[in-house]
């Protein structure tokens, strides 16, 4: 029997809504597997357990988590709780703490959505974002001076080190020569206007460019990246960035297939020193918690990429397929993909579709 720890955190809004959802398909997949456990542990953090205790988790919290093989995490964030002390409580600590300085979204058309692109389809919109996660522009490095006067002032520092710069572009590299369809890298920079760390980010992707003669490569500036990621999505295989470049295209690559709703993100620590979490991009959406109508594609198919990274790829697959199944049948989709159904008979149908796909080793 091969066992996984699981932490789960469902946060808040949504998240908790969501996250039952894509619990369900996991423990549905073990079911029909027979030869896979994953045993779990629920934690109640959130912006509500802030509110009650001043703090987004306890004291020990990332003690508590360290020894989980996965983290899979819903939503953060509430009206009354600044975005700050909610990303800088909880998810910004695990990320770094833990060394998860990979940050994986796929931008990839599933069956039976469609993109706002016109006449853009699966094979136009099959490609990945890797993220610097770390360290980069969302360092924590600067401070604030003078407030509350007319010399009012703020200073935030990038900070790009070598050692951060190589990993990230190793590993993106690695994907594009072992997994990419086209064997091509894509590097975010905008070396023309930021005069020092750019041209450092630049000068390690042509360095480590060197290790893999059979990756095209191209350093593209972020503001034509963008561009280029609506009018010619079809070139893109491997696309790595820093963080803050990283985050920006991201988001638009969620919205290109389909929307931020629908859209999976893994916080990776490759060596595995560490648990890896697995979070839904999209927000807590506190009006709409509780009600049933929370499109869980994101989380199911977050569940799916946290499967592969624990090696269970034949598993991870068949989640993505009876998800793609059932989007495409379009008879199960939740109101915001044109759909009357509810949460719970989503991941329901979902679990359905499982059984054409499991096969027990």
């Amino acid at each position: 029997m091969r066992k996984y720890s699981i932490a789960l955190i469902p946060g808040d809004g949504i998240g908790v809504d969501v996250i039952r959802e894509g619990r369900k398909v996991l423990d549905t997949i073990c079911e029909l597997d027979g030869g896979i456990k994953l045993e779990y542990e629920e934690f109640d953090w959130s912006c509500e357990y802030y509110l009650k205790n001043g703090r987004m988790m306890p004291e020990n919290g990332l003690e508590i988590l360290k020894d989980f093989n996965s983290i899979y995490l819903g939503a953060v964030g509430y009206p009354g709780v600044p975005d700050h002390v909610s990303l800088w409580g909880l998810l910004l600590p695990i990320r770094r703490q833990f060394q998860q300085y990979i940050n994986i979204r796929p931008v990839k058309l599933l069956r039976g959505l469609k993109s706002p692109l016109a006449n853009r389809g699966a094979d136009d919109l099959d490609f990945v974002v890797v993220r610097e996660n770390n360290e980069g522009e969302y360092s924590s490095v600067g401070g604030r001076m003078y407030e509350g006067t007319d010399q009012d002032m703020a200073v935030q520092s990038s900070v790009f080190t070598r050692q951060g710069v190589e990993k990230v572009l190793r590993y993106a590299y690695n994907i594009a020569d072992q997994q990419g369809k086209r064997k091509r890298l894509t590097a975010a920079t905008k070396s023309n206007g930021i005069i020092h760390t750019m041209p450092f980010w630049d000068e390690y992707v042509q360095k480590i460019n060197k290790e893999f003669p059979d990756v095209e490569t191209n350093i593209t500036h972020i503001d034509a990246l963008c561009a280029f990621f609506v009018s010619k999505p079809d070139v893109f295989d491997v696309v790595v960035a820093s963080n803050l470049f990283g985050d920006i295209v991201t988001d638009l690559g969620a919205a290109i297939i389909g929307g931020m709703g629908i859209a999976p993100s893994a916080n990776i620590n490759p060596e595995k020193r560490f648990p890896s979490m697995f979070e839904p991009v999209h927000g807590s959406a506190p009006d709409i918690a509780g009600k049933g109508i929370a499109n869980p594609t994101a989380a199911i198919w977050c569940a799916s990429m946290m499967l592969e990274h624990l090696g269970e790829t034949k598993l991870a697959e068949a989640i993505l397929e009876a998800l793609q199944d059932v989007l495409e049948e379009g008879a199960a989709v939740t109101p915001d993909l044109g759909g009357t159904a509810k949460t719970e008979e989503f991941g329901d149908e979902v679990c359905k579709k499982l059984a054409k796909y499991a096969v027990a080793r």
